[in-house]
């Protein structure tokens, strides 16, 4: 089987822990045939005091320059971006995606907007339902602007804030309400030639995608890549065969994997 984790981080990104080369004997431990390394570029700060909105290639090409000199005869590598809120500044994330060798760009929401404070959804309170689906509000509208954009080649994690309502707060939240709004932005994605991803958050987050493919499929939607949002060694390729079994129940044929940003289908 062709496994494909298209979602990781190593320590390029600012939660991330271990450098590239152990995320790639993380991945040879797992299975895992075809690795991304999708470090993040935030145009807001975590604490959503600030924009940034340039970003280093310099340490992260090295350390991929590395990893491949070590595995590239043992594992698909392919370098990527998880590139947050990048419809922000349309001029900068042109740079920040104008490397070469850039082969697949993630497109995420992880803060609210500048409007309510910029903070990343993981520092929010979730005490109330209210708590909950104001930070579902503010969420849903940043991603219908970023499917509107072209700074990604796959939606990232859309069902983002929902791991920390259910998780730590464990708040039984439902996106129903939601339906329509999120309809409306993977059919923007699909549209554009672009995709989502069945994000497995270490193999912990499977059956909460089974009601958003469904919109996807109605949408017409094809392109899927699945990744496992891995910051360690320990949990890549984690819940992707789970991930794989659930597409193809829900009538998808392929995952996709991307180099220089043009995806590939891989039958399941």
């Amino acid at each position: 089987m062709i496994l494909i984790d298209s979602h990781t981080h190593s320590s390029c990104s600012p939660d991330g822990t271990v450098p590239m080369i152990q995320m790639a004997q993380g991945a040879m431990k797992a299975g895992v045939t075809d690795l991304c390394i999708t470090d993040h570029c935030d145009f807001l700060t975590l604490d959503g005091t600030a924009r940034t909105t340039t970003y280093d290639w310099a340490p992260v090409f090295a350390q991929w320059l590395e990893m491949k000199a070590a595995y590239g005869n043992r594992l698909n590598l392919s370098l990527g971006l998880e590139f947050g809120m990048g419809h922000l500044d349309a001029q900068a994330a042109q740079q920040v995606l104008s490397l070469p060798e850039l082969d697949f760009v993630i497109g995420s929401v992880h803060n609210l907007t500048e409007t309510e404070g910029g903070k990343d959804f993981y520092f929010l309170p979730y005490e109330t339902e209210g708590d909950c689906y104001r930070a579902l509000d503010n969420y849903f509208s940043s991603m219908e602007a970023l499917s509107r954009s072209p700074f990604y080649d796959v939606l990232g994690h859309i069902i983002y804030p929902l791991r920390y309502m259910t998780g730590g707060y464990e708040r039984p939240i439902s996106l129903y309400r939601y339906t329509d709004h999120i309809r409306s932005i993977l059919k923007n994605a699909v549209e554009a030639g672009r995709g989502m991803e069945v994000n497995t958050w270490k193999g912990k987050t499977l059956v909460e995608w089974r009601p958003i493919l469904e919109l996807y499929r109605e949408s017409r939607g094809e392109i899927i890549t699945v990744g496992s949002d891995a910051h360690d060694p320990a949990p890549v390729g984690a819940g992707i065969r789970d991930a794989y079994a659930m597409l193809t129940d829900l009538g998808f044929r392929y995952v996709a994997s991307y180099q220089q940003r043009k995806p590939t289908f891989i039958k399941l």
